[in-house]
């Protein structure tokens, strides 16, 4: 998979894995991942998949309606890619803590429901149900925080709730933060994800 890995100053904390959304390539979300965890090593990816020329993590039939076959094993290319990137960089493939907005949050949360401990953490800007009607691993202690708009066209409010419950169901530890906004990533929703991310980190070193 095409992709930049920077090199942290603190080898201890999470490497973050950034998943750009729909059209976007593995620099949009650099500056993200600085402010989320300036020390932090940092693996941004570019999904293998074009729509109309727009680099994608995995194929959908329309909008809002995703192509399971398709994400499954995108899914499985990706998580196969993190444990390959974890042995060439040499970061610790269990301290790996994804940040994906839209598109690229699908693909994140497709990874929470299909490989247990794929992630040890979650930022989800947007994200909507990757899957339903399937089991979903065990993910006690697992944090995860969900950005969404009370007005996301793309992304319901219903839709939100539904994926916070399913997470919640299988253990995860889910904060919901809430804009007044539509589907775009506003800077009030990362200044948020900022302060979740130190905040859940000072609980780790405790």
């Amino acid at each position: 998979m095409k992709h930049i890995f920077e090199k942290g100053s603190r080898t201890e904390a999470p490497t973050l894995v950034l998943f750009h959304g729909t059209g976007g390539t593995e620099r949009d979300l650099l500056p993200l991942g600085k402010r989320i965890s300036p020390e932090s090593s940092i693996l941004s990816l570019r999904g293998n998949v074009l729509e109309n020329g727009m680099p994608r993590f995995f194929r959908r039939l329309a909008e809002g309606v995703f192509d399971e076959e398709d994400l499954i094993f995108r899914t499985k290319e990706v998580n196969d890619f993190l444990d390959e990137a974890a042995s060439t960089y040499g970061f610790d493939r269990g301290n790996l803590v994804a940040v994906g907005y839209s598109n690229g949050a699908n693909i994140a949360g497709s990874l929470l429901f299909h490989y247990k401990q794929a992630l040890k953490g979650a930022i989800l800007h947007h994200p909507m149900v990757p899957r339903r009607g399937i089991p979903i691993p065990d993910l006690s202690g697992t944090p995860i925080f969900i950005g969404a708009g009370s007005n996301d066209p793309i992304c319901s409010a219903g839709e939100t709730e539904e994926l916070q419950a399913l997470l919640s169901g299988a253990g995860a530890s889910v904060k919901v933060h809430w804009e007044r906004f539509g589907h775009q990533l506003t800077s009030t929703e990362v200044d948020a994800a900022a302060a979740w991310f130190q905040k859940e980190s000072q609980l780790d070193a405790e």
